[in-house]
């Protein structure tokens, strides 16, 4: 313990994933130390995102404004919706860009180990969403965990007569992968969602 101003920054520091005590601890003695300007740049940062950054109104993901970007963009395909997590699942999809249409963030996944329910995410407005526009394709980007694969069925029977095809995104192979160090249930999957060549 040095100080506890120091104590403090540490402990703040700890509430990023995967940042335990000792690395807390070298982050902040490297700011201190090393990076002061930064890390006074980096508190005005996250002063700013923490009060600026809010969750857009029409698809629940983050915007500076009330609507997101890709939520005002005409150039999107309003005939697709594609439901998924978080927020940083819309950020690892865009990456790709291979997706034009529209998003929806659930804010999580069903889990009631956890005490999550449907009243818990975004569901009911997703039904919303979809009973008011005309939805071609609906795609289910959740994970592959049980929990995701529960989200996936549960949306799925809310949605499915609201919407003209309810998909889920292609699980199995990895790219590179090896089918020896493959579990049987990717690979069981992977069978299930084979394609023509």
């Amino acid at each position: 313990m040095l100080t506890a101003k120091f104590d403090q920054l540490v402990n703040q520091l700890r509430v990023l994933p995967g940042v335990g005590q000792k690395s807390a601890q070298r982050m902040a003695l490297h700011l201190l130390t090393k990076k002061r300007p930064q890390g006074i740049a980096l508190a005005h940062a996250l002063d700013d995102a923490m009060r600026g950054i809010k969750e857009c109104q029409r698809c629940h993901s983050l915007s500076d404004e009330e609507v997101c970007p890709l939520c005002q963009d005409p150039r999107r395909d309003d005939s697709q919706l594609c439901v998924v997590e978080t927020a940083a699942d819309v950020m690892a999809i865009e990456q790709t860009a291979n997706y034009r249409g529209r998003y929806f963030v659930l804010g999580g996944h069903l889990s009631p180990i956890d005490g999550i329910s449907a009243d818990d995410l975004n569901i009911d407005q997703l039904v919303r969403y979809v009973t008011q526009s005309p939805i071609d394709e609906l795609i289910l980007a959740t994970g592959t965990t049980v929990e995701g694969q529960t989200t996936a069925h549960f949306i799925s029977e809310a949605v499915g007569r609201h919407v003209k095809k309810v998909t889920r995104l292609a699980q199995g192979v990895p790219m590179g992968g090896e089918l020896e160090y493959l579990d049987s249930m990717t690979l069981g999957q992977a069978l299930q969602n084979r394609s023509f060549l």
